[in-house]
């Protein structure tokens, strides 16, 4: 290291001393010399080798934006592959918003400064938040020459090996963290405001009932429901409704931490229990939530092994940290989420049956919002109220725009809705009102779409019956069960899943 600080010492003073210096023989020689020493130091050093082995998300672009390499953890990291973003121009990319959004490269290119700036990859669901720092790079000239992005997520795993209040205060810093949240007493009300279930339906109405009846209660919650159905939502109004309001409440997402992580991270570690591990240990996010809830989002997506644990802590209430002897008894409540049919994951033996009939106490399963389309304008108005403060723009839909998202199916149910309100808002602020051709255009709907699917009976008679069947084998382990609760026989049942094109891969 030593040889290593003297050359780059002697280096600099060349550098320095090159332009005062008006002999060219002079000069030449110590340019040579300049590079010999270069060439010495970077000897046996393959720096792409290096960048391609490192676990964080490297991007290069040149002087105007244009992206010149990505390393291998990028593609692994972002789910972004090189084909997409290659000899692409960030601007160009932001515009088109299906990729990323944010970043550091552009205020690079107009600072000329080191920048740290938040990253969203939105073609996850939910969108992935990462904090990237940019880098300037010049030539001799002081010229703009490239700019080097490294990301990593934000509050990564690594990062919450300090102290709870520390991590607190980090996690204020933002709006959204994809993996762990933690709600304590001075963002509440936000959180509350922000997302809130919102219906006048019988559907949400139902899930009120219950969720009155069981908030005050310590009793474990399993809620299902496709993706986008708002399950965080509802874990949020239990919580907010309950006695442990005042108390922390953990969410974690089980499907986004690396397996051979995710044990540490709930259960937390003493100190030396593994390589790498603090120094100190670590508190576990069980020991984080005591006295309050947490809710382990994505169940169905946990490791079998880990599965045995978590088994054991619901019947004991206590944990044992990794590489610890000494049981902590906890005073914890238990919500847990999935849009995994865990009876079909038990067939397959990828879920512990004991598991989830701990779970399975109180069960609360969510329709999707084509069942309950009724809420549809109290959701366009509470996303649009939202949207337009935090944007500082203004939207309003005609009856003809309300009826037309009213024919589409919502795949992607609140979430999708969500999103589409926002765009709407961004894009469409100031116009006397949404263009009904446009509208239909984002939600992939043809003109004949909806004018047949607004009047024709036999086809909302259909969607219903399909909706209806598509319910009963989400909560049903067979066709035979299945039958008997829509009163047909299997062999009708069957024949709809083929007449509808409804995904059934249970084989009985």
């Amino acid at each position: 290291m030593d040889q290593v600080l003297a050359i780059n010492s002697v280096c600099n003073k060349i550098t320095g001393n090159l332009p005062s210096i008006d002999d060219p023989k002079a000069k030449h020689l110590l340019e040579e010399i300049l590079n010999d020493l270069q060439v010495f130091l970077d000897k046996g050093i393959d720096f792409k080798e290096v960048v391609d082995n490192l676990d964080d998300s490297i991007l290069i672009t040149d002087s105007k934006g244009k992206i010149l390499y990505i390393n291998p953890s990028y593609e692994k990291n972002t789910g972004i592959s090189a084909v997409e973003v290659l000899h692409r121009y960030i601007k160009d990319i932001l515009d088109e918003g299906n990729l990323f959004t944010g970043g550091a490269t552009l205020d690079v290119i107009e600072s000329k400064k080191k920048v740290l700036r938040l990253s969203t990859v939105v073609k996850y669901n939910p969108p992935r938040v990462a904090y990237a720092i940019g880098v300037p790079v010049f030539d001799d000239q002081n010229q703009l020459k490239q700019i080097i992005v490294n990301s990593r997520p934000i509050l990564s795993l690594k990062a919450l090996q300090d102290d709870y209040a520390r991590f607190l205060e980090e996690a204020k810093s933002i709006q959204e963290i994809d993996t762990i949240k933690i709600i304590t007493n001075s963002n509440q009300d936000m959180d509350r405001l922000a997302k809130r279930m919102v219906g006048s339906s019988q559907t949400v109405e139902n899930i009120w009932k219950i969720i009155r009846l069981i908030a005050n209660t310590d009793a474990t919650v399993l809620i299902t429901g496709e993706s986008g159905v708002g399950k965080e939502v509802v874990a949020d109004e239990i919580y907010f409704n309950s006695d442990r309001f005042d108390k922390p409440f953990v969410k974690v997402n089980c499907a986004s931490i690396p397996s051979n992580l995710l044990e540490s991270e709930l259960f937390g570690y003493e100190k030396g229990a593994f390589s790498g591990a603090n120094t100190n240990g670590k508190t576990g996010l069980f020991e984080l939530a005591n006295h309050g809830i947490i809710l382990l989002d994505e169940i169905g997506d946990m490791p079998l092994d880990l599965q045995a644990k978590l088994l054991r802590v619901i019947q004991n209430r206590e944990i044992t940290r990794v590489g610890g002897t000494k049981p902590i008894t906890l005073d914890i409540r238990i919500i847990a989420s999935t849009n995994n049919n865990l009876k079909e994951k038990i067939a397959e033996g990828t879920f512990r049956s004991d598991l989830y009939y701990r779970l399975n106490v109180i069960p609360i399963y969510l329709e999707p919002l084509r069942a309950h389309i009724e809420d549809l304008e109290l959701l366009c108005e509470h996303f649009i109220n939202i949207f337009s403060q935090k944007h500082n723009r203004s939207l309003k839909l005609s009856k003809s725009n309300l009826n037309i998202m009213k024919m589409y199916n919502w795949p992607g149910n609140v979430r999708e809705l969500e999103n589409i309100i926002e765009y709407l808002v961004i894009c469409c602020s100031g116009n006397a009102e949404v263009d009904n051709d446009m509208l239909k255009s984002i939600l992939g709907l043809s003109k004949s779409e909806v004018s047949s699917k607004a009047f024709d009976l036999t086809k909302s008679v259909e969607q219903f019956e399909k909706q209806q069947i598509e319910k009963v084998l989400s909560i049903t382990s067979n066709l035979r069960e299945a039958g008997e609760l829509l009163n047909i026989n299997a062999s009708t049942i069957s024949r709809k899943i083929k007449q509808y094109g409804i995904e059934y891969s249970k084989s009985r």
